[in-house]
């Protein structure tokens, strides 16, 4: 058998990467403390899927006030943490084609809450895309702690110029 025919048939393999550290984060999007909410991205499939990691730690910001007798992590900033682990999936995925460009949120739909999230809860994210159509991506995520769900989403970015 040729070389043309053992590639023809076979798919074209995806792309992966094991990790983007807290450095490369920070080079694909622009978030900074106190408001990056993804320490690393692990898992990733290039144009498919990620699973991006939030260490929780007492010492966030918002727990000053939400609540201090009892530090719950914001809803809204789960659903960040999602949203800034499908821009570095993007990010990642359109490589130098994406350098100067931002991802911004379009849309979030059908977001649950399932339980709360504290300090010392490492939130796991995983987010899969949907689709994508010219500079339209769309995704689906499930958050978990120690493998239970603690929140869900669908939601649109768009890619655009800065």
């Amino acid at each position: 058998m040729d070389q043309q025919e053992q590639t023809g048939s076979e798919p074209a393999a995806k792309q992966s990467l094991e990790v983007c550290d807290i450095a490369r984060i920070m080079r694909a999007i622009p978030h900074r403390y106190p408001f990056l909410m993804v320490d690393r991205v692990v898992d990733m499939a290039l144009g498919e899927s990620a699973v991006g990691i939030k260490n929780v730690s007492i010492n966030e910001n918002y727990f000053q006030g939400h609540f201090p007798a009892h530090p719950v992590m914001p809803g809204v900033l789960i659903i960040e943490a999602m949203a800034q682990t499908a821009a570095v999936l993007v990010v990642e995925t359109l490589g130098p084609s994406a350098q100067g460009k931002l991802v911004y949120f379009m849309s979030v739909e059908n977001a649950k809450f399932r339980r709360p999230v504290g300090p010392g809860d490492q939130l796991r994210i995983h987010i899969q895309k949907e689709r994508s159509r010219g500079n339209v991506w769309k995704f689906n995520a499930v958050a978990r702690v120690d493998g239970v769900v603690v929140a869900e989403a669908s939601y649109a970015a768009m890619i655009l110029d800065r």
